[in-house]
């Protein structure tokens, strides 16, 4: 069967392919979007959008809507659990550097929902939910991606054909592996667990942000708030094992320790999960290009996975949109020039000296990197550096100042 043309095929349907497939439209790039999954996800994933991602969809009209559906979070905190002694950084540092001087605590489904009704609406590309892939390739002249429904895997494969193709499909990547780039990197020892919650952690642990990183006796945990629910990171105790620290009574009781003796803490959603930190050795092999978590994957801690895989999505439509009106193809060397060390520089070292902060076990490095902490919070230069940073806005400077 002949392949069947299309401008660019976007394979996976998170926030980054959706991104990617709703910005090629408006561009006037036809497309074609290949997710397995059936229906969006609505499990619990990323929560966190930084201040720059919510200008970017402002300029769509994107943002307010998904501001009207989540948490506006002016500050964030690193806490000591036992003393209730806290660094609080404010958002408002950064005011004249965002529109959204915040954090948006809002669930990345309620993107992934609003891009796709755009997308559908807009009609400028097809939508395919339910089908795997099979087999993607590429020669010269085109790409190639093969795929069939999944709840009829006797059905006629279909097979597309495209000038490039993007990769949003995750850690595990089609794409990446039929392109051949290697992703080094580590995984992490601990295993978090997820955990959300309706207690309402704020009346009872005094001066709580929305959201918390906070040292414990011996651990760590965090909270971050979203508009119905706490969404709780835990670890296992001890020598507890995964199965056992996925239990009820265990999440019950890392909650009650954490508010003790105010009541039930029913639990909700849970999940253990592994954090890895790796990279793509580049985010482009010819025709195939890689954005999100193909292209990096990092510790959670600092929200910044999701918001750097939305930015891959604006930088790397914006530079096909340039080749697709003329522009040199080996422009879109320029898309891993600007992304790759950000991800690596930015986004994976901070999350990585995040993680490492709050896996800080000795009370007196705790104090010292608490004091710091304050210390910046409380200077307003270096807390608006500070910000910059930890809000993602001085690396996507840095990626736009690269020709």
């Amino acid at each position: 069967m002949a392949a069947e043309r299309t401008g660019v095929i976007v394979v996976g349907a998170g926030p980054v392919g959706l991104t990617a497939a709703y910005l090629l439209g408006h561009h006037g790039i036809p497309f074609t979007l290949i997710a397995a999954e059936p229906v969006l996800a609505t499990d619990l994933r990323a929560s966190t959008f930084h201040p720059p991602t919510l200008d970017m969809l402002d300029v769509h009209g994107l943002a307010a809507p998904l501001v009207a559906q989540g948490l506006v979070s002016q500050t964030w905190q690193i806490r000591l659990h036992r003393t209730g002694e806290r660094a609080e950084f404010d958002l408002a540092a950064i005011a004249g550097d965002t529109r959204y001087p915040f954090r948006l605590q809002c669930e990345q489904s309620r993107l992934c929902a609003l891009l796709l009704d755009r997308i559908r609406a807009d009609g400028r590309g097809e939508v395919l939910l339910g089908w795997q892939v099979d087999a993607v390739s590429q020669d010269g002249a085109v790409a190639t991606v093969t795929a069939r429904p999944i709840d009829a895997p006797e059905a006629e494969p279909r097979t597309f054909a495209a000038p490039y193709v993007i990769g949003a499909d995750g850690s595990r990547s089609a794409v990446r592996a039929a392109a051949g780039i290697a992703f080094k990197g580590r995984t992490y020892p601990e295993t978090t667990v997820l955990a959300t919650t309706t207690f309402p952690f704020e009346a009872h642990l005094e001066g709580l942000s929305n959201v918390n990183y906070v040292w414990k006796e011996g651990g760590t945990f965090s909270l971050l708030r979203l508009r119905q629910l706490w969404r709780c990171s835990l670890y296992p105790d001890g020598d507890e094992s995964i199965d056992e620290a996925l239990m009820p009574a265990s999440i019950a009781r890392k909650l009650n320790e954490i508010a003790p003796g105010a009541g039930d803490h029913p639990v909700g959603e849970t999940r253990a999960y592994r954090i890895h930190m790796r990279i793509a050795d580049s985010y482009r092999a010819g025709r195939l290009l890689l954005a999100g978590d193909a292209a990096h994957v990092n510790s959670p801690s600092g929200g910044m996975g999701m918001n750097g895989g939305v930015h891959d999505a604006f930088e790397l439509v914006s530079t096909l949109a340039e080749v697709w009106n003329g522009a040199d193809a080996t422009l879109l060397d320029r898309y891993t020039r600007r992304r790759r060390p950000i991800a690596e520089q930015e986004v994976l070292a901070q999350a990585d000296r995040n993680r490492a902060r709050m896996q800080e076990r000795d009370d007196g490095r705790r104090r010292e990197m608490l004091h710091a902490l304050q210390r910046t919070a409380a200077d307003p230069d270096t807390a608006r550096e500070h910000l910059l940073r930890s809000s993602m806005i001085a690396g996507l400077r840095r990626a736009a100042a690269i020709t």
